[in-house]
């Protein structure tokens, strides 16, 4: 009987992922246009007159090999408590809940464009995961700063100038176990970030996809 209920638990957990990779698939075949409409932003417009709104039709998703490799973090390293910076449209978070199925854990990210965020709660009820994630509004600093629970998993993917506050203002919320994913790593204020991290003496920085992600963890 026991072996029963265990095998139509797994049944519903892989009819639960392939719904969430079903609505996967379809967003990042809806983003594949991102570059071309990056790159016809650049050439428009100054760098440094570029807001977070002029991407508000941009998905500006992580990689299929990085969501996937984030599901993997969450199931072998157990994470439970999961805060995302930068919803997007919901494809990182999706990949987020994929993990978190395993763990009995839940999300809670922050999105500052409102548009953004109605589509990506239409695409986590699409997925079937809509109860597993809480979805904030606004400025990341004001919608976190109030944050006072666990953080077993911080993911930082979105305005980069932001990746240093935010991990001040949640520092108090980790424990030892803490990992801290960073999402182009790669780009000039995000090694300026790390740099920073890194010289406290109390954390170590593991590079990941070429140095396109660093993980931060506790020495």
């Amino acid at each position: 009987m026991q072996g029963i209920i265990g095998l139509s638990s797994m049944v519903v957990q892989q009819i639960e992922i392939n719904q969430i990779n079903l609505v996967l698939n379809q967003l990042f075949n809806d983003s594949k246009n991102d570059r071309d409409i990056v790159n016809e932003l650049f050439v428009n417009r100054a760098e440094t007159s570029i807001t977070p709104k002029d991407f508000k039709d941009v998905y500006l998703s992580i990689s299929k090999k990085q969501g996937e490799y984030l599901v993997e973090l969450i199931r072998d390293n157990n994470l439970k408590n999961i805060v995302e910076f930068g919803t997007s449209f919901g494809i990182s978070t999706l990949f987020l809940a994929q993990g978190v199925l395993n763990t009995g854990g839940h999300i809670v990210t922050t999105e500052l464009i409102e548009s953004k965020v109605k589509r990506a709660i239409v695409n986590f009820k699409k997925a079937g995961v809509n109860n597993l994630i809480q979805v904030k509004t606004g400025h990341a600093i004001e919608t976190l700063k109030n944050y006072n629970a666990p953080i077993d998993l911080l993911v930082l993917d979105g305005w980069k100038n932001l990746y240093l506050p935010l991990f001040k203002m949640l520092e108090h919320n980790f424990s030892s176990k803490t990992i801290v994913y960073v999402d182009n790593a790669d780009m000039l204020e995000s090694q300026t970030f790390l740099k920073i991290i890194k010289a406290t003496g109390k954390y170590k920085l593991l590079p990941k996809f070429g140095g396109k992600v660093a993980l931060i963890v506790t020495k």
